[in-house]
C-alpha cells in the first residue's frame, strides 16, 4: 500500500478522483456556469427597461432562488477545493450580499409597542383588498373593514376598493365617522387587468387630490400633519396577468405532461413580458411625478414587482424603503406563487424614519396588509 506523507505546512496532495466524482463536478461545472449568468443578469434587471430586454424580468422573479443556488454551489466548490470556480462562485455571493436586505433581514432592530413609541409616530397601512372578495368569491368587506378598525392606522391606501360592498358592510359607518377620504376610479371585476379603484384615506385633513397617472393606476392627496403638508401617494400597477391557475400548472408540473405544454408555458411568459413593459411605462411617469414633489413623501402600493425589478428602483430611488429600514426576517405580501413575493410597499423620503414594518397574516384578500409606522426626524418637525 502506498503511504503519503506531508510536511508540515505544506498543502495535502490531491486525491485521485474517481470517474463518478468526475462526471458529477463536469455537471456541477455547467450548472455553476448557467448560475453564475443568471446571478450577473439579476443585477443588471433593475437598471434596464423591459422594453429593451424582455426576458430580464423573468430572471428577476427567480433573483433569491437564483443567490441561494450561487451560495450552495460556492460551499461545494470550497469543499472540493476548486478553488477557481470557488472564487467566481463566492464574488458573485459577496456582489448579491448588498441586495440580500430586499428580501431579508435578521432581528436586530429594536422592537416597539404601542407604549414604547417616539412621540409623533404614525401608522400607515397599504393593501389591495381585490375587490372585497375572499377566496371563495364571498365577500370580505367587513373583515377588511373590522381590520381597519382593529390596527386605526393614521392613513389607509387602499387598491381595488368596491363601494359597492364597503358600502353594504355595517363597518362603513365607523370608516366615514374616522378617516376623511379621496376616492379615484370605478369599481372593477377583482379580475381586472385595468385600473380599479384607489382609496386614500387619512385622519389628518386632506386639503387637495388628485391623479397622477390613469387609468387609475396612481393618485395623490395632500394631508396636513402638524405644520407639515405631506403628499400620499397610493399606487396600482399594472398587473403580471398571472393567476392562481398558472401557479398550479407550474408547481404541479403538469406541462411536463401536457401535449400543450408548450402553448401554455409561452402564453404565460408573454403575459409576463407584456405587462412588465406597460408597467416600466407607468413606472417611468410615477417616478417623475413622486421626484417633483416639492414636499414630504409617502409612496404606497401594489407594484406587482418584486424588489429586482426596473418598476422598484425607479419607484424607490431617493426613497426609503420601511422594509429594509426596519422589516425583519422574510417578507412576502402575495399569497400565491410559494409566498415569495413581496410586491407591495411602504416607501418615504428621507425626513421621515420608518420604526415598525409588519405584514399582516390574513387571507380576506391575495394580497396582504402591510403596516408600517412613521414618524417625522427632529430636524424637519
Amino acid at each position: 500500500m502506498k503511504e503519503y506523507y506531508v510536511e508540515y505546512g505544506s498543502r495535502p496532495r490531491r486525491r485521485r478522483t474517481g470517474p463518478l466524482m468526475r462526471l458529477v463536478d463536469g455537471v456541477l461545472t455547467l450548472l455553476s456556469l448557467g448560475v453564475a449568468a443568471a446571478m450577473v443578469a439579476t443585477f443588471l434587471v433593475p437598471h434596464v427597461d423591459p422594453a429593451r430586454v424582455w426576458f430580464l424580468p423573468l430572471l428577476g422573479l427567480a433573483a433569491p432562488a437564483t443567490y441561494v443556488a450561487t451560495v450552495v454551489l460556492a460551499l461545494w466548490w470550497v469543499i472540493r477545493w476548486r478553488l477557481l470556480r470557488a472564487s467566481l462562485m463566492m464574488a458573485l455571493v459577496v456582489a448579491g450580499l448588498f441586495r440580500v436586505s430586499l428580501y431579508y433581514k435578521p432581528s436586530l432592530r429594536r422592537v416597539y409597542d404601542s407604549e414604547t413609541l417616539p412621540r409623533g409616530t404614525f401608522k400607515v397601512m397599504t393593501y389591495n383588498v381585490r375587490s372585497f372578495y375572499d377566496d371563495a368569491g364571498r365577500s370580505s368587506a367587513g373583515e377588511i373593514l373590522r381590520l381597519i378598525g382593529e390596527q386605526d392606522p393614521d392613513v389607509v391606501c387602499l387598491q381595488e376598493f368596491n363601494a359597492r360592498l364597503a358600502e353594504s358592510a355595517e363597518e362603513y359607518a365607523w370608516l366615514e365617522e374616522t378617516y376623511q377620504s379621496t376616492a379615484f376610479g370605478r369599481t372593477q371585476a377583482p379580475d381586472s387587468l385595468y385600473g380599479a379603484p384607489l382609496l386614500i384615506l387619512s385622519k389628518y385633513r386632506i386639503l387637495r387630490s388628485g391623479v397622477t397617472l390613469t387609468p387609475s393606476a396612481s393618485v395623490w392627496a395632500d394631508v396636513v400633519m402638524g405644520r407639515d403638508t405631506v403628499r400620499i401617494f397610493n399606487n396600482h400597477l399594472r398587473s403580471t396577468a398571472i393567476k392562481a391557475a398558472d401557479g398550479d400548472y407550474i408547481s404541479s408540473h403538469r406541462f411536463l405532461s401536457d401535449s400543450a405544454g408548450d402553448e401554455r408555458l409561452r402564453s404565460i411568459a408573454t403575459r409576463l413580458r407584456d405587462n412588465s413593459v406597460l408597467r416600466a411605462a407607468q413606472v417611468d411617469s410615477i417616478a417623475r411625478a413622486v421626484a417633483s414633489a416639492r414636499r414630504s413623501r409617502i409612496v404606497c402600493g401594489d407594484f406587482n414587482d418584486t424588489p429586482s425589478s426596473y418598476v422598484y428602483n425607479r419607484m424607490a430611488r431617493g426613497l426609503d424603503d420601511a422594509f429594509r429600514v426596519c422589516g425583519s426576517d422574510f417578507s412576502h405580501t402575495f399569497r400565491g406563487f410559494w409566498n415569495m413575493l413581496r410586491i407591495d410597499y411602504v416607501l418615504c423620503s428621507p425626513d421621515f424614519e420608518a420604526l415598525d414594518y409588519e405584514v399582516l397574516p390574513v387571507t380576506a384578500s391575495d394580497h396582504l396588509p402591510v403596516v408600517v409606522r412613521l414618524r417625522k426626524t427632529a430636524s424637519n418637525n
